[in-house]
């Protein structure tokens, strides 16, 4: 099914999530506020464009809310994550998936409305550290606190 998906943050993560939903046929509007990191990926995404979206009315041009996803993506500027996040709340987005620097960040992004928070560095050392505790287990899912399934 075609989706369509915003990025904002166009750094290593938000831009590898870019060019993996390319690559899976899927609409994607890449944002940074970073020309150099905009015209990394002019040739990829569906549209790139230079914006801030700490400001609430460059969403609203962009009809941030028009989107199926919306994938906060900024990375060491944590006031930039948190109000481009308001901001895509704010302006109605459906499904707002926030990256946290950390426990904190993650804290705030929650409290603040995301509808996912995630910590790629954090979670892929948890998955590296399965993989050399377990060798054996080619896959591994957490279904709750209580339940998980591992592939061996």
């Amino acid at each position: 099914m075609r989706q369509t998906y915003a990025i904002i943050g166009l750094g290593r993560f938000g831009g590898a999530l870019l060019e993996t939903l390319v690559a899976n046929g899927q609409d994607v509007l890449g944002i940074d506020i970073n020309e150099e990191h905009v015209n990394d990926y002019r040739d990829v995404a569906t549209q790139v464009v230079i914006a801030d979206a700490q400001e609430d009315e460059v969403l609203r041009k962009l009809d941030i809310a028009s989107f199926d996803h919306i994938v906060i993506a900024i990375g060491h500027n944590m006031q930039a994550s948190i109000l481009a996040t308001i901001n895509a709340k704010d302006l109605g987005a459906k499904n707002v998936i926030a990256k946290a620097e950390n426990r904190t960040h993650l804290r705030v992004l929650t409290k603040i409305g995301a509808d996912v928070v995630v910590q790629p560095e954090r979670e892929m050392g948890e998955r590296v550290a399965r993989k050399l505790l377990a060798p054996n287990m080619l896959n591994f899912i957490e279904l709750s606190d209580d339940y998980s399934m591992a592939e061996v």
